[in-house]
């Protein structure tokens, strides 16, 4: 792989159609390509190529990587069309993110580059210490990933890189999936900390890059109710929610997972604090259904799953897994109790979510009221003019 060579002057350019450059001019990131006119030379060139943005009138409106195969024509990197795009530019990008979460959290665990949001199209990058997982989704990100490799080496020189580009948005780019270590070694899962507490990721067999980081907020705000009560977390994972309320002073705390790895780092996690869990190995709806045969409640009940809506064909199955999600975990709370829902489906809207959550509620015959309706935390910072992009929604509620 070499670095990306980029000169302002003789770059390809992209002609928008007449009257439709209002929307990016309004601050959107995103040129679609019925937005562009797709001549001959335009679709002859190479996906995620970087080019200078025109519009109808002659006028340059910025940089950006554009795939003449995608729905989503251009994506922008700037809205200077004279700036160059090389590992300084990159570089520049990353210290500004970097600031920023050392503003936010100070200890270096957090998501890093949150794709538009941070000025890098279809790029998430988690950092653990001193290594990075990289997730790349688009062709712009692909061509532009030697020259960003060499700009984290720049900024932040990473004992290890891995890359996950395993994810299925990669196929909507014309994109190959493929997972590899960029940089130095993994030696089993990595350490890290979140809200005082340190857990294990693996990141070559774990789930996304490993850790989810967007639910630290969310994890501190159920902790902070759990002491003395008794606490079960469904889709554990590696222990996120059961760990924290464990070191907040819960009373009991079961982990439920069906993947036996999740539950060993789990458990390895709570030693590692201190602290005593059960892991159950199970299917979260057959344990909630057993769990409520047998009359168990709870005083906190997590719910926070993998997406039920992976596309927009899952819409309608999807919706009825938290709708079922949430009847059959609000039985689970004891009166007075807590139940926190989650749902990080891009394609579940806010609204649509809330919606499902009340209809299981009625379905369990529970009420009660809405603590807090939240998001990622914001080291997931959203692109003002992508709200769309705010795929998680987390509501914690205390029922009567």
């Amino acid at each position: 792989m070499t670095n990306l060579s980029d000169t302002p002057a003789a770059r390809p350019q992209i002609n928008l159609l007449p009257g439709r450059s209002r929307r990016f001019r309004s601050g959107h990131p995103w040129i679609f390509s019925n937005e562009i006119a797709m001549t001959a030379e335009a679709k002859a060139l190479p996906p995620g190529g970087v080019v200078t943005i025109i519009d109808a009138g002659s006028e340059r409106l910025g940089v950006g990587t554009f795939n003449p195969h995608s729905l989503i024509g251009v994506r922008l990197l700037s809205r200077n069309p004279d700036q160059t795009i090389d590992q300084t530019f990159l570089a520049d990008r990353l210290r500004g993110a970097v600031a920023l979460r050392q503003r936010l959290y100070g200890r270096p665990f957090y998501r890093l580059i949150h794709a538009e949001a941070d000025g890098f199209p279809g790029l998430v990058i988690d950092r653990y210490g001193d290594i990075i997982a990289l997730e790349v989704n688009t062709a712009g990100m692909e061509l532009l990933l030697p020259t960003l490799l060499a700009a984290l080496d720049e900024v932040l020189a990473p004992s290890a890189v891995l890359l996950k580009n395993d994810s299925a948005m990669r196929k909507l780019e014309g994109l190959d999936l493929y997972e590899r270590l960029a940089k130095g070694e993994l030696d089993g899962p990595v350490e890290l900390e979140e809200n005082g507490a340190s857990f294990f990721a693996d990141l070559a067999t774990g789930q996304k890059t490993g850790w989810f980081f967007d639910q630290r907020d969310n994890r501190a705000a159920v902790a902070a109710l759990a002491e003395g009560r008794s606490m079960i977390d469904f889709y554990s994972y590696a222990g996120g929610f059961a760990i924290q309320a464990a070191r907040a002073g819960a009373a009991k705390v079961i982990a439920v997972d069906r993947s036996e790895a999740s539950l060993a780092l789990a458990a390895r996690s709570a030693e590692h604090n201190g602290v005593v869990i059960e892991t159950v190995r199970a299917e979260a709806f057959a344990e909630m259904e057993r769990l409520s045969a047998a009359g168990q409640r709870f005083g906190v009940v997590v719910a926070d799953p993998p997406a039920f809506v992976k596309s927009k064909k899952d819409l309608a199955a999807g919706s009825k897994g938290y709708r079922k999600m949430a009847r059959l975990a609000a039985g689970l709370v004891e009166p007075g109790g807590f139940l926190f829902t989650a749902s990080c489906s891009h394609h579940m809207g806010t609204d649509a979510f809330a919606e499902e959550i009340r209809h299981g509620l009625s379905l369990a015959g529970r009420s009660g009221r809405i603590l807090r309706s939240s998001g990622a935390g914001a080291d997931h910072p959203v692109h003002p003019f992508l709200p769309e992009s705010a795929y998680l929604k987390a509501l914690l509620m205390q029922l009567d």
